[in-house]
């Protein structure tokens, strides 16, 4: 697809700095900037276009800075400030989309820490990718705290990119669950789900975790098959989307059902529905009866607006 990394947190084009992580001592030389995260919420300019950078290693005393790459000279970092007291409506904090935003006394005039997937459409390719890394890191260094293989406690290091076990000697690398999303169509229709959890109306492209020893088409045909008993023949990659809710890859691709007849898991989905490229149309254009689009900057979007404009090659 030759607009891949049009997709909402990808193609940023970000400098990861792989080197600096393995020589402390260049990275300790480098002036630097840090970009803080309330709860997995980063902090935003006066606009809520842009990230709001700090000089330096602001709020040293809190988390473990993440090194996220290099900005000409300047190394730049992500740092977990989640203990800090932060002013602002708690209402809404950790919801699917959570609408309230928190600032601090010691913050640039005008930023605030607000929920990404609220903003992510409106920020740059490179703004969204750092973000994106930002997020997902930091969570994982939330939950990864202890051992998994000996349960003892682990530390940070190489510039935030691993976790070490003083115990057994384990590395703990970040790591990123692979989902395949799927493009499903037969002839002019495409197939669309929608979980129990969503809010009315909402559909958007079949999805699921990738199993061990899978490969992505395995996986695309037997999550299809799973949810709605559709068989699907040829599948073919698309497009993938790095998606820090809270650390996933979505792997975008389009299968050709060879079956029509939909028989739903209920256990795995509410309901499932073979929409026509004009019934589309009309959802993207707020005029479907019942269906509602998928979000703006998630990759389903992308995928069926680009089918529906016909620019899957």
């Amino acid at each position: 697809m030759k607009i891949a990394e049009t997709v909402t947190f990808g193609g940023g084009g970000l400098d990861r700095a792989e080197d600096l992580r393995r020589h402390p001592d260049m990275l300790a030389a480098m002036p630097a900037r840090t970009l803080p995260l309330w709860r997995g919420k980063p902090l935003l300019g006066p606009g809520r276009d842009c990230l709001a950078w700090l000089d330096g290693h602001a709020w040293a005393g809190m988390g473990h800075p993440i090194l996220l790459g290099r900005d000409g000279d300047h190394a730049l970092f992500a740092r977990d400030v989640s203990a800090l007291d932060v002013v602002g409506a708690r209402e809404g904090v950790g919801a699917f989309l959570d609408p309230s935003e928190q600032t601090h006394p010691d913050l640039p005039e005008g930023c605030a820490f607000a929920e990404l997937r609220a903003v992510m459409t409106g920020l740059s390719p490179r703004d969204a990718e750092i973000a994106a890394t930002a997020k997902g890191v930091l969570e994982w260094h939330r939950t990864h705290g202890f051992c998994a293989n000996c349960g003892l406690p682990t530390q940070p290091g190489k510039a935030g990119w691993m976790r070490a076990c003083a115990g057994c000697v384990r590395m703990h690398f970040p790591r990123t669950d692979p989902v395949v999303i799927m493009l499903v169509t037969r002839g002019d229709h495409v197939l669309l789900g929608r979980s129990p959890a969503w809010p009315e109306g909402m559909f958007s492209c079949l999805a699921g975790f990738m199993e061990p020893g899978e490969t992505l088409e395995s996986a695309v045909r037997r999550e299809v098959w799973e949810e709605t008993g559709i068989r699907v023949g040829a599948v073919r990659y698309l497009s993938s989307q790095p998606w820090p809710f809270p650390g996933s890859l979505m792997l975008g691709a389009h299968g050709s059902a060879v079956s029509e007849t939909i028989e739903i898991d209920p256990e795995e989905i509410e309901e499932a529905i073979w929409l026509s490229r004009e019934d589309l149309a009309e959802v993207f254009e707020g005029r479907h009866p019942r269906v509602r689009a998928a979000r703006p900057g998630a990759i389903a979007r992308f995928l069926l607006w680009n089918w529906l404009a016909d620019r899957l090659d």
